[in-house]
This record gives C-alpha cells, sequence and structure tokens, in this order.
C-alpha cells in the first residue's frame, strides 16, 4: 500500500502555483481588482439595483482568468485529450481541487461562482455521452469556447430534492408541420439563467408522478417566448444567480430533446459522483486554510502577555478540526483513486455511499472550521477583512444543494443496511 501521491501529480501542482503567481496574481492585483477579494468583495461582486445579480465586470473578470488557464493548457485538465484536456484523474482533481482551495481567496479558485483555473465542466461529457452527433458537435465546441453557456433545470418549488414528483409537464405538440412539445410548469434555484443561452430543461413527458421513468430532459433555448424569470433569490451570500422561472406554453421541436425520451433523470445523474467528490476536496480545502490561518494566528496573538496557542481552549477545537481534515483527506483520495478503477456504472453500485460520506463530512467540517476561525480571530475575524465569514456563509450552501445532507446521509443507510443492494 503507497500512499505516496504520483510525482507527475505533486509535480504539477507546483506548474499551478507557478501559474498563478506569474499570470493570475498580478491580474488579481490590476486595476484594483482585489475589490472582488477584500473587504469589499460582497459589494464589488454584487449589482444590488439590478435584482443582485453578479456585476459584469466581476463576471469578466473570471472569463479572462479563465482564457488565461485554457491557453496556459490547464483549465481543461480534467477533459479527455480529444477536446484538448489531460485525461485528468479522479484523484488528481481532488488533490488539485483541495490544493487551489487551501491558498485561501483569490482569483485562481473562487467558489462562489465555481470558478476555478482547472475548470469542471461536467456537461462536456453529459453531451459527449447523452447528446446526439449535432448535439454533440454544437455544444461541446460552444461551451469550450464560451459562446454557449448551460443552465440545468431540474428543481422545482414544491419538492426540493424529489425530482421523480416533478410538475412540469410537456405535451406532444405539431406546430407548422414540425413534431414537438408544448411545455408548462415552474423551476426554482436554476443557476446562471441571467447568461445561459440555454437550459437543460426536464419535464415529465410519461408516466406518473413519483416514477423515476417517464422524465426528459431538453435543450431549450434562452430567452424563448413563453419563459419567465419571475425573480432572482437573493442569498446568504451574494450576489445572486439562482432566478426562480416560470414556463407558460414554451414550444420546443422533437430535435430539442437530449438523451433518452422518458430517462432524462440518467442526464441528472450522469456526474453526481464527480461534483460530488471534487466538493468535497474543495470543502477540505477551504477547510486546511481556515484551520492553518487559525493556528499561525494564535501563536502571534498575544493578550495578557503570553501567545493564544498556549490556551488548551484554543488548542483542542482545531486540533478537533485538524484531526478530521487529516482523516478525511484519506478517504477522499482513497475514493477518488477506486473511482479510477471503475466504470461509471459500477461507480453508482459500489462507491455512491463513499462518495456521499466524503462530501457531506467535508462541507460540514468546512463551516466548523470557518466559524472557529472567526471565534480563534476575535472581532477581525468576525469581520469582512477576514475571509471566514465569506467561507462560512458560501460553504454552508453546500450542506443543502450539492444533495443535502440528509439526502446523503440516506444513500449511505441504505449501503449500510442493505437496502440498496447487497454490501
Amino acid at each position: 500500500m503507497d500512499f505516496n501521491l504520483p510525482a507527475e501529480l505533486t509535480a504539477y501542482l507546483d506548474q499551478l502555483d507557478d501559474f498563478i503567481e506569474a499570470r493570475i496574481k498580478p491580474l488579481e492585483q490590476r486595476d484594483d481588482n482585489i475589490r472582488f477579494f477584500d473587504h469589499r468583495r460582497e459589494w464589488a461582486r454584487t449589482d444590488f439595483e439590478n435584482g443582485g445579480l453578479p456585476r459584469p465586470e466581476w463576471e469578466a473578470l473570471l472569463a479572462e482568468a479563465r482564457q488565461l488557464a485554457d491557453e496556459a493548457g490547464h483549465l481543461r485538465f480534467p477533459l479527455p485529450k480529444t477536446y484538448g484536456g489531460q485525461d485528468g484523474s479522479h484523484l488528481a482533481m481532488t488533490v488539485i481541487r483541495e490544493h487551489l482551495a487551501a491558498r485561501g481567496l483569490g482569483l485562481h479558485n473562487d467558489l462562489q461562482n465555481e470558478h476555478s483555473i482547472v475548470a469542471n465542466n461536467p456537461f462536456v461529457l453529459m453531451f459527449r455521452d447523452f447528446g446526439s452527433a449535432a448535439q454533440s458537435e454544437e455544444f461541446v465546441n460552444g461551451m469550450l469556447a464560451e459562446t454557449h453557456k448551460i443552465a440545468f433545470g431540474l428543481t422545482e418549488p414544491n419538492h426540493g430534492s424529489d425530482a421523480t414528483h416533478m410538475e412540469t409537464r410537456a405535451v406532444p405538440s405539431r406546430r407548422d408541420g414540425v413534431d414537438g412539445w408544448l411545455i408548462n410548469g415552474e423551476k426554482m434555484w436554476i443557476t446562471g439563467m441571467h447568461t445561459a443561452t440555454h437550459c437543460v430543461l426536464f419535464a415529465r413527458t410519461a408516466g406518473d408522478d413519483g416514477d423515476a421513468k417517464g422524465i426528459t430532459a431538453f435543450l431549450m433555448p434562452s430567452p424563448i417566448d413563453g419563459l419567465t424569470i419571475e425573480e432572482y433569490l437573493w442569498t446568504f451570500n451574494m450576489p445572486t444567480d439562482h432566478p426562480r422561472l416560470s414556463l407558460r406554453d414554451v414550444w420546443l421541436p422533437d430535435s430539442a430533446i437530449f438523451g433518452p425520451r422518458d430517462g432524462g433523470l440518467a442526464l441528472a445523474q450522469h456526474f453526481v459522483h464527480e461534483n460530488r467528490i471534487r466538493q468535497a476536496a474543495s470543502s477540505l480545502g477551504a477547510a486546511s486554510y481556515c484551520i492553518n490561518e487559525s493556528v499561525q494566528y494564535a501563536r502571534q496573538r498575544k493578550p495578557f502577555g503570553e501567545a493564544l496557542a498556549k490556551n488548551q481552549a484554543i488548542q483542542f477545537p482545531l486540533v478537533e478540526l485538524h484531526s478530521e481534515a487529516e482523516m478525511l483527506r484519506l478517504l477522499i483520495r482513497k475514493t477518488a483513486w477506486e473511482m479510477d478503477q471503475l466504470p461509471k456504472p459500477e461507480i453508482e453500485k459500489q462507491l455512491s455511499d463513499k462518495v456521499s460520506m466524503c462530501n457531506y463530512r467535508a462541507n460540514r467540517l468546512c463551516c466548523e472550521a470557518a466559524d472557529r476561525a472567526m471565534q480563534v480571530h476575535g472581532g477581525i475575524g468576525y469581520s469582512r477583512h477576514k475571509p471566514f465569514e465569506h467561507i462560512y456563509r458560501h460553504h454552508r450552501r453546500y450542506r443543502i444543494t450539492e444533495g443535502s445532507e440528509e439526502i446523503q446521509m440516506r444513500k449511505v443507510a441504505g449501503h449500510l443496511f442493505g437496502y440498496l443492494g447487497k454490501r
């Protein structure tokens, strides 16, 4: 058993650090761009007079950083070589995501926007595996060139985690001699609709409420007649790009069907494990940042003439967090390594519970570490002059949105008690 990381992976981390210092940090400092990361960050990022949406200059800065990363060969790292990537493994991506998050807030990796110089891009593989030839040609090239931006239209106001009781309905409808579908319903938390050119929209086309089969995914252009953005929902961490939207007699042709008709939920599950293990690694990295900053501050701060670090009331909570971070790191990397050994269908059968363990525990750890960092730092930790409040407010989201803790614990319980098959 060898727990050493591959030499080529550790060397690549050094390459990323060099790239950040040479290209990303200067951009971060240029034209007062640091306002997006210092105590002004929430104000600088948020257009409060325009529904709380991200400011265009903030999103333009992220796009410029991605372009630099793409030109340097980093952005597409996990994608297949046929798409300009490096066939990055699950293990490599967990190590990289942890490493970048552990550097703290910066233009190299801003999880509030799912932005990173090493991107995730799950939609690319979705189009590879489910799209028609024409869809793959258009959308893969478009996404990589950033001419096409895709939102994910699954969640509904009345059902949240339960997609099988989907109220959005699509019924056959012929228009101008073309077979298609008339769609009515509502969606909620559909991130990125303010800039999306298309939305992968899920609607029931057959079956009864509660049936997994009978839901179809459609590629809906945006804007389109009948689509209304009702409001952007303001959140714990601003800006927001998460709207509630309505669909009133939206018509789409048969050619807009994405993947198998009545089998759309397979698309929704396609990249869940990759996303969750990488999110776990990012939360672990952010937690490690909070722990390490707290240790450093406790060694430097000397109230009453002695370092805070000498007090067990300071030491013990950080020891607990540090211990859990060490254990999680091993589980995350072991699980990612096991994922690399299996075809995708087997990951769901054999490792789904481990992925869920990693994800919900890492997201919780990050919130606990950020909260403890605020406590150790005192008043300055509570202020926006330190990043801990931002880290807490952002990562608190992942205890809900990346599959809630309860949903993931239910997944683990299903494996543990044998309800999802033999252990």
